[in-house]
């Protein structure tokens, strides 16, 4: 198993956050999203998604070819997974353990498997600041299986919690949302944080990708290292955006495929 960094000619995966719907509820077009992206990183029930859901996002990612991850996070339906809490480490990472357990049964009955992790909304954002929870959910992760590979922003604590526990890493940049000068991500309540016009997110990635440089809400330049691309499924017209992505990427020569392969 090899996770790929950037290469010239470049390469790249694209991401997205899938399998959110829940019972009665549909969110995002996932049929849509499967056809665009290599990676789809599915919900396990905690913050969106039901064992239904789950299994038709899987059993459609392999017919589409594309690499399953599991998106674990915050037992928080209600708030769709993005309100900080503070959970003791025994419950975090037994919350992890029950996730990842949930959606690797599901890969197996669908004839795949699990190959990364990434945390969703306040979990990531927390992970990726907060040394106690990013220690955590790599224990967690790799108790499991030290071979799953984490997904998180470059720089991270979460990266070097997960590298520190043995396990694989990987980073990603957003093409739906905006950067700060120090290259965080622009917290969602702010103006501006979420980007939703196709052209302008094309772009954005295609310069990314071909030079390491992203536009920071101050208009400096920011370096992002990434081996993959998140197209949130829930972000307006998140399809159309990812479709513009993948069409202004390939048409300059990128490759897409997952950041991880059998070598």
């Amino acid at each position: 198993m090899t996770v790929h960094p950037a290469t010239t000619p470049p390469r790249i995966d694209l991401n997205s956050d899938l399998g959110e719907s829940f019972g009665r509820s549909s969110l995002g077009d996932d049929a849509r999203m499967l056809a665009v992206v290599s990676s789809a990183n599915v919900a396990c029930g905690f913050h969106a998604g039901d064992p239904a859901t789950m299994r038709s996002t899987v059993r459609e990612a392999v017919v589409r070819g594309v690499m399953v991850g599991a998106h674990v996070a915050y037992r928080d339906l209600a708030g769709f997974g993005r309100r900080a809490m503070d959970v003791p480490s025994d419950e975090l990472r037994a919350d992890v353990v029950y996730q990842l357990g949930a959606l690797q049964a599901v890969a197996v009955a669908e004839g795949t498997r699990v190959r990364y992790v990434k945390p969703h909304g306040a979990l990531y954002n927390t992970a990726a600041t907060d040394e106690r929870v990013a220690v955590d959910v790599a224990a967690a992760v790799a108790a499991v299986d030290p071979g799953l590979v984490m997904l998180g922003l470059p720089g991270s604590v979460a990266l070097a919690a997960a590298a520190a526990a043995g396990l694989p890493t990987a980073a990603e940049a957003f093409a739906d949302r905006a950067y700060t000068a120090a290259g965080t991500l622009v917290p969602r309540g702010e103006p501006g944080a979420v980007l939703d016009d196709a052209e302008e997110v094309a772009a954005r990635m295609l310069r990314m990708v071909t030079t390491g440089l992203v536009t920071a809400v101050d208009g400096t330049d920011v370096a992002v290292r990434a081996d993959s691309v998140c197209v949130h499924g829930d972000t307006p017209g998140a399809a159309a955006i990812a479709e513009r992505v993948r069409d202004a990427l390939v048409g300059a020569g990128v490759r897409l495929r997952p950041f991880v392969h059998d070598a």
